[in-house]
């Protein structure tokens, strides 16, 4: 009974006061005020606006492949992530993607994978020794197949900067020749030719106008690059910096021995051509001439045999 009194009283008091308080207090006034400050207030601003004017991609996706780039980071180790780099350099860039997002990517692949192809198996009702090799079979595919791209885009360039290697020393040696220093000759090259050998050399042009010691942007790019040939130009370069030599004459020397290369690399694949050709021939064109040449005479024989 005490409870139920001690209740009542309780619910009292609070209608009382609410009842007070509402009738004091203008509360839909106070509301409808505040609603229009508000209103006020976001009326002048304009980057709500931009922000939800931008796209899907930009304003969700983006953020969360950093995030996950980051965590990728965190958990690979250092030397992997010193040679993804590296990579990367060698390749000019894929696709303007950083280490971190390349490993991200490789994570990606790497659970996305294997999850689809044992729900795959799983559906089709295969054992599960079966189901097990193909997901471990989609992990090594998801490993491997972004690797394979970038040593494949590794390998293309090398093959066009030691195919530009030549012409382009050659537009270099005119160049110093003509009265310009090598700093001019190499922002002449940036505007004369395109391509990955002319966009390093203009990489070591802005390196040497940032501060860069010429004989250090060289070596990097030699590095870099990983040809042989350029970088026994950056050597000889490098070289000739130190002793004083005029870097017209390195230029005219190294441009023919370039040359050189270039021409004793095509009569060696010229005499290769012979040796390639070889096995298409033995499988395909031998095969065929035999049924052209032998068939009519092996028909007439059997025909005659069974007279």
């Amino acid at each position: 009974m005490l409870i139920v009194i001690i209740l009542l009283t309780f619910l009292t008091v609070f209608v009382l006061l609410y009842l007070a308080l509402h009738a004091l207090i203008p509360v839909n006034g106070t509301v409808e005020m505040r609603l229009k400050a508000l209103d006020s207030l976001m009326s002048g601003r304009t980057d709500i606006d931009d922000e939800l004017a931008k796209p899907f991609a930009q304003r969700i996706l983006s953020p969360l492949k950093g995030d996950v780039a980051v965590l990728f980071a965190k958990i690979t180790p250092k030397a992997v992530r010193a040679t993804i780099e590296q990579k990367l350099l060698m390749a000019g860039g894929l696709g303007k993607l950083t280490s971190d997002e390349f490993l991200s990517i490789m994570g990606f692949l790497a659970v996305a994978l294997p999850v689809i192809a044992g729900a795959l198996s799983i559906f089709a009702g295969m054992p599960g020794n079966k189901i097990v090799g193909f997901t471990l079979m989609a992990f090594l595919f998801s490993q491997l197949l972004p690797m394979l791209l970038l040593n494949h885009k590794i390998a293309a360039r090398k093959k066009s900067i030691q195919k530009d290697l030549a012409d382009v020393l050659d537009l270099l040696t005119v160049s110093v020749e003509a009265g310009l220093g090598f700093d001019g000759a190499l922002a002449k090259l940036a505007e004369k030719m395109k391509g990955a050998l002319v966009d390093e050399f203009n990489r070591v042009l802005q390196e040497i106008r940032m501060g860069v010691p010429r004989r250090d942007a060289l070596v990097a790019m030699g590095t870099r690059c990983d040809v042989p040939d350029l970088s026994l130009f950056t050597t000889s370069l490098v070289q000739a910096d130190q002793l004083g030599v005029s870097i017209g004459n390195v230029l005219r020397v190294q441009s023919a021995s370039m040359r050189e290369k270039r021409r004793q690399r095509a009569e060696e694949r010229a005499m290769k051509a012979p040796i390639k050709m070889l096995l298409p021939l033995v499988l395909f064109i031998f095969p065929s001439l035999f049924v052209v040449l032998l068939g009519p005479a092996i028909i007439q024989m059997f025909t005659n045999l069974l007279k």
